[in-house]
């Protein structure tokens, strides 16, 4: 079996272990030899990273050809119409691709009641409504989340990356892990 850690990568920390510029490495939050991050998240999202010492599973996790879906909750700017959510769901298309259809609903409040603050917060203005989408992909191009949600007029506030397959972020504070015996599999559901 291989091992799997799942991380609540906190907000300013890279999807690698060594710092650079401004952003943190892991190596602040984990000291676990021989093992390597199966995926990326940006510098400014939170949320679920796996490390693996499989490389097989790393493509694997990593690879879009394996379709293994990916769960966002997405914090924008502006009141989310359903034309907008509809257009999310069925791909935006740019001048370079076009995304893949996506699962997208909007979340209530209580969802997201329990979430840890970010630190540092998120900008906040009176006047401008924001909201909590959920998003579920199963590509993963460059800030794709960022950019599908700005494209159809709703800018990303915050960006958490709530599951990848049947593996979710559940128990897991910012900053803390958890290690599991698994394969490929066991993440499919």
């Amino acid at each position: 079996m291989s091992r799997l850690i799942l991380l609540n990568k906190p907000y300013g920390f890279l999807s690698q272990f060594t710092p650079e510029g401004r952003w943190r490495g892991l190596a602040d939050l984990i000291h676990q030899p021989n093992v390597y991050v199966a995926g990326r998240l940006d510098a400014d999202s939170e949320g679920l990273l796996l490390l693996t010492d499989d490389g097989a599973l790393q493509a694997r996790i990593a690879d879009p050809r394996y379709k293994l879906p990916k769960t966002y909750w997405v914090q924008v700017e502006g009141e989310p119409v359903e034309a907008a959510l509809e257009a999310l769901r069925v791909g935006v298309r740019y001048a370079d691709f076009t995304t893949q259809s996506a699962r997208v609903r909007r979340l209530p409040d209580a969802e997201v009641a329990e979430l840890w603050p970010r630190d540092p917060p998120i900008r906040f203005r009176k006047a401008i409504p924001t909201a909590w989408l959920e998003i579920v992909i199963t590509e993963g191009k460059n800030r794709q989340v960022r950019r599908m949600t700005a494209h159809v007029g709703l800018p990303t506030l915050r960006l958490i990356r709530r599951a990848i397959g049947a593996v979710t972020l559940d128990g897991l504070q910012p900053g803390s892990w958890r290690e599991m015996q698994s394969s490929y599999t066991d993440l499919a559901g």
